[in-house]
């Protein structure tokens, strides 16, 4: 592999693929050109003797017109064929990519982001999302002059039209031929993106009474007031009419997020804590290890550590978690953001296999959602985001001793964390310990220092 010479400003890929405002960042028709182009002629020698293809996959933002063509042009013109399944949610084209043989699969997406923003995640034929090493070798051939295909040589380009019938199966497989959902009474928020038209789809099937909401996308309503990241209207309308459980995606349905019966949400955590019992009970859970990140609660960690399972931290973003899954052998992993893997059944978060498992259990528990899903008590913990902030910030020494000196403070009861985004232009801080108004406090003292250091550091 060529090294390369990106940092964190240069650097065309986040943690989770290429992600911006589009039209006023680096999301723009022609990137996404150059991308295609120089991911093309990557994989293009890796395909063997067959022609090469690439799957692409989109939600439903308005940008996703301008970029699904600007992707099948470029990758075309390098001489991959291209096969389009339109809104589709982002597990859905990792598992294709790898069902179909393609070569390459990426997804148009910004998942949690508003409608401005977008993005691209790229994966590879196992998949599998790319490893650092192989995008900023895309990002170096995005620098020189493509190799064009011969006129005879170009891609074709087609439609999928059975991409969400596809895709329903292999989400059903996670239950038993013999099993249903049949007897339950949920709410599903499709966030008005990729999941749409296929969530309500396998629910129906599946023999669930579901009200669905968050369904109907214009374009400009993905994640807006609604779905994982504002999960408060599907939890509002669980209570009102009486449904067991209550289940909101996001954008690109790669998270999930829970309310119990009484419109009260549920911690990704929790989720993770209640699966790991779960499978270690049926023999599931390999090893005993399950993986987190740094933002993952002490209280998991704790909890885990009763019922003898290894708990390990990683990077935040799936497929840091899923390295760690591999080299540990774990079959959980996940995030409180409601990113889950389940590896036995797909090798990247899925909102919605993730659902239909939760579902599963519920239903054979005979128990209620709020008697369930918390087997742990959280330890009180705060998150706070900073705009507009120099991440340069967070190597300045007066910050970094001013960070060490609170983390000596909280001790071996809490945890202190301070970092970039990996998908958006903000600095998170999150504090955990016991008392819970200290941490508030903490949070908001280690913001003001931040801020006010940013200031003196950018001249202001």
């Amino acid at each position: 592999m060529v090294k390369d010479n990106f940092n964190s400003t240069n650097r065309l890929f986040g943690t989770d693929g290429i992600r911006g405002t589009v039209n006023k960042d680096k999301v723009t028709a022609l990137m996404a050109v150059n991308l295609a182009m120089a991911a093309g002629s990557y994989f293009y020698g890796k395909a063997g003797t067959k022609k090469p293809r690439v799957l692409i996959g989109k939600d439903t933002r308005l940008s996703g017109y301008m970029l699904e063509p600007a992707l099948v042009a470029g990758f075309t013109s390098v001489g991959l064929d291209a096969i389009t399944t339109g809104p589709l949610p982002t597990p859905a084209i990792a598992h294709l990519t790898r069902a179909l043989r393609c070569d390459l699969g990426v997804m148009i997406s910004a998942s949690h982001n508003p409608y401005e923003d977008n993005g691209l995640k790229l994966f590879g034929s196992n998949g599998f999302k790319l490893s650092d090493e192989v995008e900023n070798e895309i990002q170096l051939r995005m620098e020189k002059k493509p190799l064009l295909a011969k006129s005879a040589s170009l891609g074709r380009a087609r439609r999928m039209e059975d991409a969400i019938g596809r895709y329903a199966e292999f989400i059903k497989q996670i239950l038993p031929k013999q099993e249903d959902l049949s007897g339950l009474k949920l709410v599903l928020d499709c966030a008005n993106g990729a999941s749409y038209k296929v969530g309500p789809e396998v629910l129906f099937e599946l023999g669930a009474e579901a009200t669905i909401i968050g369904a109907e996308p214009n374009g400009t309503n993905i994640n807006l007031q609604c779905g994982a990241m504002f999960p408060e209207r599907m939890a509002k309308r669980t209570k009102s009419i009486g449904a067991d459980i209550g289940i909101a995606l996001d954008g690109d349905a790669d998270r999930v997020i829970f309310s119990d019966e009484m419109g009260n949400i549920i911690d990704g955590d929790q989720i993770i804590g209640f699966l790991a019992v779960e499978m270690q009970k049926n023999s599931e859970l390999i090893g005993n290890h399950v993986v987190g990140t740094l933002m993952s609660n002490l209280g998991l960690e704790i909890f885990l550590k009763k019922n003898n399972i290894v708990f390990h931290r990683t990077n935040v973003g799936d497929r840091y978690i899923l390295n760690k899954m591999i080299k540990t052998s774990s079959k959980l992993g996940g995030e409180p953001s409601g990113h889950i893997l389940l590896t036995d059944f797909a090798k990247t978060g899925d909102g919605l296999l993730t659902a239909i498992k939760i579902l599963s259990l519920l239903k054979q528990s005979g128990l209620k959602a709020s008697e369930l899903l918390r087997p742990f008590k959280l330890v009180p913990q705060s998150l706070k985001n900073l705009r507009n902030i120099n991440k340069e910030i967070l190597i300045n020494q007066k910050v970094t001793k001013f960070i060490e000196e609170k983390k000596k403070k909280l001790g071996n009861d809490g945890r202190l964390l301070i970092r970039p985004s990996g998908t958006e232009d903000i600095i998170r801080i999150m504090v955990e310990g016991e008392d819970s108004i200290k941490v508030e406090e903490l949070t908001e003292e280690i913001a003001n220092f931040v801020i006010k250091e940013n200031k003196i550091l950018n001249n202001e």
